[in-house]
């Protein structure tokens, strides 16, 4: 679907994909006001894998939105998955039957959340029989959605997203993450970052798998790069950047599906280089 930059995007108002806008922007609103005013703060994975009241208040929200318009339909959310790599596979293996399913994180950087860190979003995917054709990143700070239709390209705010022209890690502005796995992600990780940190323009690590996504779609990152992640934390960004004429693999080059925990994504041009490096520095967590 090709656009004029000078005609909205418009979605029919009682697609699945307008629901997905309606959730996001409605539970967004909600976080953002109870930004420094959470009455519950517990944590998952590990000291530094935080989650509140309010996460768990928005995924009930979007799912009982979902569930108005589309009470058949399955949903994968992350409050409702117990911590950890094996927990996340088998709940994702449950749900892949399903011939619709919302995979939803319903805040996308609680600790950015938690410490009043302005880099946090609502992330919804609609995958049909296992491929993602719906995505929506919503950051309520500072009031942009982000937007996918399988086929029919991305857009921000109605206007065509598009990625960015580096054609060398030399030039690009890479972010990477701080996984809050301690003894398996996280020092992978900090192999790719050391490795990247000599080979590219700069690093950013702003604590959003979704945000960070959503910035290579729009052309504000050239790549983004993280080992440990999960299907609601990348789905709906993973959409995004791939209609915004990028790419999204795991990170030995295999094809993006909603089972890829291992994650580099890029504007296509830088990315061979950036798989190389992750590869010779053994950061690929393969």
């Amino acid at each position: 679907m090709e656009s004029n930059p000078k005609v909205p995007y418009v979605v029919g108002s009682k697609s699945p994909t307008a629901v997905a806008i309606n959730c996001a922007s409605k539970a967004g609103e909600w976080i953002k006001s109870k930004l420094g005013g959470y009455g519950e703060l517990g944590t998952k994975l590990s000291s530094r894998d935080l989650v509140t009241d309010v996460d768990k208040g928005a995924e009930a929200m979007i799912r009982k939105l979902i569930l108005t318009h589309f009470p058949d339909h399955s949903i994968l959310g992350e409050e409702g998955v117990a911590p950890g790599a094996a927990a996340s596979a088998a709940a994702l293996a449950a749900a892949s039957e399903a011939e619709y399913l919302w995979i939803v994180d319903p805040i996308d950087g609680t600790t950015n959340f938690v410490h009043g860190f302005p880099f946090f979003c609502v992330s919804i995917a609609l995958a049909y029989r296992g491929e993602v054709t719906v995505g929506v990143i919503y950051d309520p700070m500072r009031d942009e959605l982000f937007l996918a239709e399988k086929g029919k390209g991305a857009y921000m705010h109605g206007q065509k997203c598009k990625v960015s022209a580096e054609s060398v890690l030399s030039d690009s502005v890479v972010a990477v993450g701080f996984n809050p796995d301690r003894e398996f992600a996280l020092p992978t990780n900090m192999r790719g970052l050391n490795a990247l940190s000599g080979e590219v323009r700069s690093l950013r690590a702003a604590g959003s798998a979704a945000l960070h996504l959503a910035y290579v779609a729009a052309g504000r990152l050239s790549g983004y790069y993280e080992v440990g992640l999960n299907a609601w934390d990348v789905a709906a960004g993973a959409l995004i950047v791939a209609e915004s004429g990028g790419i999204v693999t795991d990170t030995v080059g295999n094809p993006y599906d909603i089972g890829v925990r291992h994650l580099a994504a890029s504007n296509g041009k830088i990315h061979n280089e950036l798989l190389g490096v992750l590869k010779s520095a053994d950061a690929t967590g393969m």
